[in-house]
């Protein structure tokens, strides 16, 4: 039988994690034909979400868990989980139940097609219009940006080949953004749509701050067209700068008596050209940081603990 990896982040899930293991467990018992590892990487729970997954792995030997030193983060710590999984495919999960384990039947039966990457798209959603319009204006933002078509609504939620996680462990990239390498490392996708449903225990670990993080990775990891964006702007500026600066040089010298300068167009261009300064050194920054944390080449996590890994 063809042994498949479910791999889920967890972090302060304990309401959640049991009833994913059943729902996991079910669609499994209905696909004999497969066998499975459920591989939980625990991102340094503060709740009983360790607890109830040792618990969990106690009785089920297909239950495996990592448990992290720290939390490393919304994106070293799910691909870690993927690395080190066995299966022949790795379906990547996440512990809110937001992702629905009953789309794995679908994810298989297109992977057993030829795709090498499958993913679950949301069509619709049951969170606020406002937040789900918003993620479209990203998407749409990131696929005007990118130099490779990315797949929009895709969370990551998905069936993965073992090619595919073959080619990112030899990556060895320390803060990846998968759904930008699947893109644009050209394997064959394919999409499965469905609606995604609210969280119904627990609150969600994403803050402004890590959307703001993956919305940034997203943009800086596949895409140039900012920066040359800011260059063609500056030019653009500074040509302009020179222009009104020889007119009113001109002016001043023809209407000498008769025309003042005046304070207000130099607030308004200072201010201008500072504002544009600042948002585009700030752009920069998202790249120089990215170089960076990529240069440190420090491992994805650091492992505190092992469960059932024979």
């Amino acid at each position: 039988m063809k042994l498949i990896s479910v791999v889920t982040p967890c972090f302060n899930e304990e309401l959640n994690v049991l009833e994913l293991t059943e729902r996991v467990r079910a669609v499994f018992a209905a696909l004999p034909q497969y066998d499975y590892e459920h591989l939980f990487i625990d991102n340094a729970s503060t709740d009983g979400t360790v607890a109830v997954l040792r618990e969990i792995a106690r009785g089920d030997a297909r239950v495996k868990v990592i448990v992290n030193r720290r939390n490393f983060g919304h994106v070293r710590s799910p691909v870690h989980g993927i690395l080190q999984a066995k299966g022949e495919a790795v379906v990547a999960l996440a512990s809110d139940l937001q992702d629905p384990p009953e789309l794995i039947p679908e994810f298989l039966l297109r992977w057993e097609s030829g795709a090498q990457v499958v993913l679950g798209v949301k069509e619709s959603s049951e969170e606020t219009v406002a937040m789900f319009a918003l993620r479209s204006v990203y998407y749409r933002l990131l696929g005007m940006l990118s130099e490779v078509p990315l797949v929009q609504h895709a969370t990551g939620f998905g069936l993965y080949d073992r090619s595919v996680v073959d080619v990112l462990r030899e990556i060895n990239d320390p803060y990846p953004y998968v759904r930008g390498l699947v893109a644009e490392l050209g394997f064959d996708c394919a999409t499965i749509g469905y609606r995604q449903p609210l969280r119904r225990r627990g609150i969600t670990k994403n803050n402004f701050f890590t959307l703001y993080d993956l919305a940034m990775v997203g943009i800086t990891s596949h895409s140039k067209l900012p920066l040359r964006v800011a260059t063609i702007l500056g030019f653009g500026l500074s040509v302009l700068s020179f222009v009104v600066a020889l007119l009113y040089l001109v002016y001043k010298l023809v209407f000498w008596h008769s025309f003042p300068i005046g304070i207000a167009p130099l607030v308004i261009g200072f201010f201008l050209s500072f504002s544009i300064l600042l948002f585009f050194l700030g752009v920069l920054g998202e790249y120089v940081g990215l170089l960076y944390s990529r240069s440190l080449r420090r491992p994805l996590v650091l492992e505190r603990e092992r469960i059932n890994f024979s």
